[in-house]
């Protein structure tokens, strides 16, 4: 049932602009059960804009991985009041994964897929097995990576939620000129060289002319390929019974 409701979304939403897409998406496709997943990164206030335009009551899934810039953090607590958001939703790692993952806080240097799942997938994952949603909107975009570079504005993933991605083929400079109609806060941190921006201990800056995403995962570049994806939009799994010594 879920593929032929993506074949009906496709078709018919298929060539919608960003706003207008939104709008169906909240109001009428999945009213009362569609999320925003939002990192608060570089170009975040954007999107966040455009479903509070909507609707400000929108769940904002913010994965709050404990690794967070104190510019991010910061930058959370501007938009929460710039834009009147209502339901901002701080996800974080169980302690007790933590205990037994990562308790020194250095798992990112040797197992970095697994720190990823810690902090980001399985948090979300909490959410999506939840039930309570039936779409998540993400800030994808076609030119951001090769791995993204033919998403459609309106997927279906294999945990069974829409994924829908208004900006998908938005460009940067569509981006540059929406932040300034719209006079928004960029992040503190991309005056500073980071067009990309995640968690503090992976994220590096970015050289002029580089892959805005350059910087994220730096440290995992082997002969030119490193980690470009943190998971959460890719099926990154674990098993949590097997990080508590047996079942839950």
């Amino acid at each position: 049932m879920n593929s032929e409701r993506l074949n009906r979304l496709q078709a018919f939403y298929g060539d919608f602009g960003a706003e207008t897409l939104l709008r169906a998406m909240i109001k009428d496709e999945f009213q009362g059960k569609v999320a925003l997943v939002s990192s608060f990164g570089a170009d975040s206030a954007l999107l966040i804009k455009l479903v509070a335009d909507v609707d400000p009551n929108t769940p904002i899934l913010f994965l709050d991985t404990g690794k967070h810039f104190q510019e991010t953090l910061d930058y959370v607590d501007l938009l929460e009041k710039q834009l009147k958001l209502t339901n901002i939703r701080r996800l974080k790692p169980r302690e007790d994964l933590i205990n037994n993952i990562d308790k020194d806080g250095t798992l990112w240097q040797r197992q970095v897929n697994r720190c990823c799942w810690l902090r980001k997938v399985e948090p979300l994952n909490r959410v999506i097995e939840s039930g309570e949603f039936e779409a998540l909107i993400t800030g994808r975009k076609r030119y951001q990576t090769s791995d993204r570079q033919d998403i459609d504005n309106v997927e279906l993933f294999d945990d069974g939620l829409f994924r829908i991605n208004p900006l998908c083929m938005w460009t940067k400079n569509d981006i540059k000129e929406k932040f300034k109609e719209f006079n928004l806060p960029q992040h503190p941190l991309v005056a500073k060289g980071y067009p990309s921006i995640g968690c503090k201990p992976c994220t590096n800056e970015v050289k002029p002319g580089e892959d805005e995403r350059s910087g994220r995962w730096a440290h995992t570049s082997t002969e030119g390929k490193q980690k470009t994806e943190c998971g959460i939009h890719t099926g990154l799994e674990e098993n949590v019974s097997d990080w508590l010594g047996g079942g839950l």
